[in-house]
């Protein structure tokens, strides 16, 4: 009996101890910061029609990047000193009845009315709306009409060509007749030259916005072509004595580096009139830089001027 407790106590004595469960809360852990949001100088994209100010801009030149009088870009904008705009600021740099347009305009497609944006790029007939369904049908012209095949084919019927009115034919046959023709206007706009000087540096994509001409102080200069003096004064850096002159709703000019300017801002001027006189003002030497600018864009002048015997 003694030995069967002996074995028994021992037997008790080799058991592994019971495990200790810690019943306490575990230790609230602190909060991870969250991501630090972005830069908060970083300026806002602009919206569709619009322009953000950067660091040396102005608005002569900004106005003039757009192929916009500064005083418009100053109305649209309510901006009463032309000098007073600041970095991160968002001006407006299309007509407002241009960004009108951009109002909704009912459609039919599928047989039914849809609203799409008036400043999106339309589908051409036939094409497929970007993430699938059925092409978009637009509303035929004339009014809301309900939806056809034959409205659809009415609508995708292309506008008659206008007509071409043929050059009368001076006197002196076929040469004399091919001769005006090349004379006619480019784009619907005559041009001359506005100096009589050589190229001395010529137009380079992204580098001279136009030709750089020769000349000597004092030499006339004159408009490229009719149209309106929409900025004169000394507001681009780089540019000295300069006049824009806007030819239409595509096309203006610029003529820099002026000693003397002899027209007004708002003055209407033709062609081959006398509007400044040739200078050295923000240049190192007398010369008229020229640019045509097309849709906003610096175009090579030499691609519109005529040619030269």
């Amino acid at each position: 009996m003694t030995g069967c407790l002996a074995l028994a106590l021992a037997a008790c004595g080799s058991s592994p101890p019971a495990p200790v469960v810690d019943l306490r809360p575990a230790p609230t852990r602190p909060a991870v910061p969250a991501a630090a949001p972005a830069a908060a100088n970083v300026a806002a994209e602009a919206k569709p029609g619009y322009y953000t100010v950067k660091k040396s801009d102005t608005l002569y030149s900004i106005a003039l990047e757009h192929g916009q009088a500064y005083r418009d870009v100053a109305a649209w904008n309510g901006i009463d000193d032309p000098n007073k705009i600041h970095v991160g600021q968002q001006l407006r740099v299309i007509p407002p009845e241009t960004a009108a347009i951009a109002e909704t305009r009912p459609v039919v497609s599928n047989g039914g009315p849809v609203e799409v944006r008036a400043d999106a790029v339309p589908a051409p007939a036939g094409a497929t709306v970007a993430g699938g369904g059925d092409a978009i049908k637009r509303e035929p012209k004339g009014g809301k009409q309900p939806y056809s095949e034959q409205a659809l084919a009415m609508l995708q019927k292309p506008e008659p060509a206008a007509a071409a009115t043929p050059l009368p034919h001076p006197p002196g046959g076929e040469a004399a007749a091919e001769s005006a023709a090349s004379a006619a206007a480019v784009d619907g706009i005559d041009w001359v030259w506005p100096v009589g000087g050589k190229v001395v540096a010529p137009f380079v994509e992204g580098t001279n916005k136009g030709v750089d001409l020769s000349g000597r102080e004092g030499d006339p200069v004159v408009a490229a072509a009719a149209g309106k003096v929409v900025y004169v004064g000394t507001g681009i850096r780089g540019y000295g004595k300069m006049i824009i002159v806007k030819h239409n709703a595509a096309f203006l000019t610029v003529y820099a580096h002026n000693s003397q300017i002899l027209v007004k801002e708002d003055q209407m001027v033709t062609k081959g009139q006398k509007i400044a006189e040739v200078g050295s003002s923000d240049a190192d030497r007398a010369l008229l830089h020229f640019e045509i600018r097309h849709l906003n864009k610096p175009v090579d002048p030499l691609k519109y001027l005529p040619g030269r015997s």
